[in-house]
């Protein structure tokens, strides 16, 4: 929507593996009739790549083919490993050969690792505490090499936080398959009745109440960035790396009071373990997002949380939705 609405023409390819193609029905209803052209593929099918960026004028590419679950990550690395590392080296390959070098990525915060210190700027040191950030910072140090060795790439890394909320149309909206691996759908799904309670992985990190936290950056504010991305890659050659977030932090009960303000709701949780891989503090500097891209986040978590709310509200089944 993001993209349409600043005019690019959007051609989306997803195998669907964590999403749904009635996506495509609410994008229609959204932007007034007309849909995103979508194929349903695999990334890390060569013989496909070539053919869409033969029968189609591309311009640039925007990354986001990606396993995301830290947990999932620790348990199952040779999936993250392949679909995430082996699935950007056959894009490039296949961009490389069509003679698209404009690439946008979907990185992530977990390439910082650890952090020395919060905020976190582009500049700290790069390390992974799980596989999944490991996929991540490789992938982006695939992505430096090669243009290094060819300055005529355009690419952009954007390092997201942690992404939440949804349309405010309540249309779209995050419904992973299965038991969620994030934080705001598991406690929307919590509110709604769909689950009996959250489970809150560790309460004893150094933190404001020794729950977990984290910068959430509404989705249609990472959109946005995106598209402040892009139009930076088109417009001048070379490699840049840049935070999305909002600089600010909110630990998991303070995620679960402002959900509550939102629903006027109780969320039930229960104090679990730490999770494998998890940090106890990750928050964005966000300057030179400002800076660079002239882009900053203008949604709260007030915000965030409604909209979720709103999502989960109509549409308690997610995509299954008849």
């Amino acid at each position: 929507m993001a993209l349409a609405a600043a005019g690019f023409e959007p051609l989306i390819l997803d195998n669907y593996a964590n999403s749904s193609p009635r996506v495509l029905e609410r994008l229609a209803r959204i932007g007034g009739g007309r849909a995103p052209r979508a194929i349903q593929g695999d990334v890390r099918d060569r013989a496909l790549l070539d053919r869409l960026f033969a029968e189609n004028s591309v311009k640039a590419v925007i990354h986001f083919a990606g396993l995301k679950a830290v947990g999932d990550s620790v348990s199952q690395p040779l999936s993250y490993y392949d679909n995430n590392v082996n699935g950007s080296l056959v894009l490039a390959a296949a961009m490389q050969a069509a003679g698209v070098k404009t690439l946008v990525f979907s990185s992530s915060a977990t390439v910082y690792g650890e952090p020395e210190r919060t905020p976190t700027p582009e500049t700290a040191p790069l390390s992974a505490t799980n596989p999944y950030g490991r996929t991540k910072l490789m992938v982006e140090q695939i992505l430096v090499d090669l243009q290094h060795a060819d300055p005529s790439w355009n690419i952009g890394l954007l390092r997201y936080f942690n992404p939440v909320g949804a349309h405010q149309s309540g249309l779209i909206g995050e419904h992973p398959k299965g038991k969620p691996n994030n934080l705001m759908p598991f406690v929307s799904q919590v509110a709604v009745g769909v689950r009996e309670r959250l489970t809150v992985h560790g309460n004893d990190y150094p933190t404001v109440d020794g729950t977990g936290v984290r910068d959430y950056i509404h989705v249609l504010d990472l959109a946005e960035g995106h598209v402040a991305a892009l139009r930076h890659a088109l417009a001048r050659p070379g490699l840049f790396a840049v935070n999305l977030g909002t600089g600010q932090g909110a630990s998991v009960l303070e995620v679960i009071t402002a959900f509550e303000r939102a629903t006027g709701k109780k969320i039930a949780y229960e104090i679990g373990p730490r999770r494998p891989g998890d940090v106890p503090a990750s928050v964005a500097d966000t300057a030179l997002a400002g800076s660079l891209l002239g882009w900053r986040a203008q949604r709260g978590l007030d915000q965030m949380c409604a909209d979720s709310w709103r999502w989960q509200c109509a549409n308690p089944n997610g995509y299954d939705e008849p």
